[in-house]
């Protein structure tokens, strides 16, 4: 495996490619704001225990170098904040969709927003990607927030697009940003 990547963000974001030793942290911080999370996000109702949260992560590591997903957690201030990665990459089209959450004690400081334009800065520039995604759940207002804030171009909606908890299908806000969108 490659060395871990690291990428820095003003004095106070750091992104750091995930490790086996951040379950912990990811666990604690979903297992003490389930209510809060579980709206949003149906992996919570799923994380029971530590070796969950240990399980997703080999997963996401036990994948060939060539095919593995850029996977980030979030430290604000040298302490977890959240996660933040791509997914669906699709290396032949030249796209990917990024993903995040964020614990509730670290919302409202541009946290999330600062990442994303990192991120994207890391697919256009390094990744040599051309289109990048977000797709957020119709009402979830903080996270449409993001990519509306940074320029993304709203397409439409993906009817019943993700199974949220409770078996309730939602349907999904889709945001793109092309290389060509932030580079004329």
């Amino acid at each position: 495996m490659e060395k871990i990547k690291k990428i820095a963000i003003g004095e106070n974001i750091i992104l750091k490619q995930i490790e086996l030793k951040d379950a912990a942290d990811i666990f604690n911080t979903i297992n003490s704001q389930r209510d809060y999370l579980r709206k949003w996000l149906p992996f919570v109702d799923f994380t029971k225990e530590l070796k969950d949260s240990q399980s997703f992560i080999l997963s996401a590591m036990n994948v060939p170098d060539d095919e593995r997903e850029f996977l980030f957690v979030i430290h604000y201030n040298n302490s977890f904040a959240g996660l933040i990665g791509f997914k669906d990459t699709d290396k032949l089209n030249r796209k990917t969709e990024i993903g995040y959450w964020l614990s509730e004690n670290y919302q409202k400081k541009g946290i999330i927003t600062e990442s994303v334009k990192a991120l994207l800065h890391f697919a256009f520039d390094e990744l040599n990607i051309n289109r990048v995604q977000i797709k957020c759940a119709v009402g979830n207002t903080p996270s449409k927030n993001i990519p509306k804030r940074l320029g993304f171009k709203f397409e439409g909606i993906e009817r019943d697009g993700e199974l949220l908890v409770d078996n309730q299908f939602t349907d999904i806000e889709v945001y793109s940003l092309i290389k060509k969108d932030i580079c004329n």
